[in-house]
């Protein structure tokens, strides 16, 4: 069943017909990539957004000021497509780093990255206001790794981690999608890489939002059997945790945590605080939404903000509770991951 949030909406937040209220948002900057991961974009032949249809920072900012501004949105999460490759990148986080709730608190702003560039970049983005980072890796064997992503880059990606964590970002999560037939015999050394360098790894469970269409259930690694898996070479313990959509459980031996996402076989829906905008200004109330709200459109006809800030309320408030991954009646989004943003 949906569960309300713990804490009172404030003034204006977006609230569905559930209670659950959005404090997160995922904004998309890019459909562009420099990998080519096999479980999200084709090898060849993706046709990318026109450089014109992408919203401009400028346009970022307008509207991830009125969500946070107006209603009710505490933290920003930049992604792609490799939002990286985007030029001036450290721009927009200095934008967004800018602004405040109405009760004066900074935005949080975090980046979901592949880490290719990150050794080059981690101290400027830092400096811009950057406050936690999620590298997504998928192996830590160099072949393995080049098949999945089409790119021999793991020693760009492991010195983009070790970046991060030197230029003081915390938390540091590296995102492993793990996949029934590819990766999960590297479990345990993922968790091993994560105690010895001091980051958290995320575990997620392999979702249809594949460009190629090859997913299926018979892929899926569960949850419970990662967290298995890992707790008989290191105990753990489960942590408490809100609207995040990661269980976590810290290492009894306190070498630190890590966090498992059961999309699939474990929906967190009746808890989700996040709402998506892609890079070309079309809003998502779920990751695996059918439909969409144009916001680019109106934005550049000149809409006000009280306009714009009805137009979201009323798409929040018709929120399904939950996608139906699984079963009969599940529909899967038109857009892949690369066009959505993670």
């Amino acid at each position: 069943m949906p569960a309300s949030s713990p804490t009172e909406p404030a003034h204006g937040a977006l609230v569905d017909g559930f209670g659950r209220i959005a404090r997160d948002l995922r904004i998309s900057i890019t459909d562009r990539c420099n990998f080519r991961c096999t479980y999200c974009m084709p090898k060849e032949g993706m046709e990318f957004v026109p450089r014109s249809e992408l919203l401009s920072y400028e346009e970022i900012v307008r509207l991830a000021r009125l969500f946070v501004e107006g209603l009710g949105i505490e933290s920003v999460r930049l992604t792609g497509g490799e939002p990286t490759v985007r030029r001036d990148f450290h721009r927009l986080i200095s934008m967004l780093a800018e602004l405040r709730t109405p009760e004066e608190m900074p935005v949080e702003v975090s980046l979901t990255t592949n880490g290719s560039s990150l050794a080059r970049h981690a101290e400027l983005l830092v400096q811009a206001g950057l406050k936690r980072v999620n590298v997504s890796l998928d192996s830590l064997k160099p072949e393995r790794f080049a098949a999945i992503t089409r790119r021999d880059a793991l020693s760009a990606v492991l010195a983009g981690i070790d970046a991060a964590v030197a230029a003081g970002l915390d938390p540091v999560k590296v995102n492993t999608v793990v996949v029934r037939g590819q990766n999960e015999d590297e479990i345990l050394d993922f968790a091993e890489f994560g105690r010895r360098r001091r980051v958290q790894i995320r575990f997620i469970e392999f979702m249809p939002l594949d460009a190629s269409g090859g997913w299926s259930l018979d892929k899926v690694m569960p949850a419970d059997e990662i967290v298995s898996r890992i707790a008989a070479a290191h105990p753990l313990e489960p942590v408490a945790h809100g609207a995040e959509p990661a269980s976590r459980y810290r290492y009894l031996d306190g070498q630190g945590e890590i966090g498992v996402i059961p999309s699939v076989t474990k929906p967190f829906c009746g808890n989700c605080d996040r709402v998506r905008l892609t890079a070309e200004g079309q809003f998502l109330t779920c990751l695996f939404a059918v439909e969409d709200l144009d916001l680019r459109e109106p934005l550049r006809q000149g809409a006000s903000d009280a306009f714009l800030a009805e137009l979201i309320k009323q798409a929040v408030g018709s929120k399904w509770a939950g996608h139906r991954i699984g079963r009969v009646d599940f529909v899967r989004p038109r857009r892949s991951m690369s066009q959505i943003g993670g």
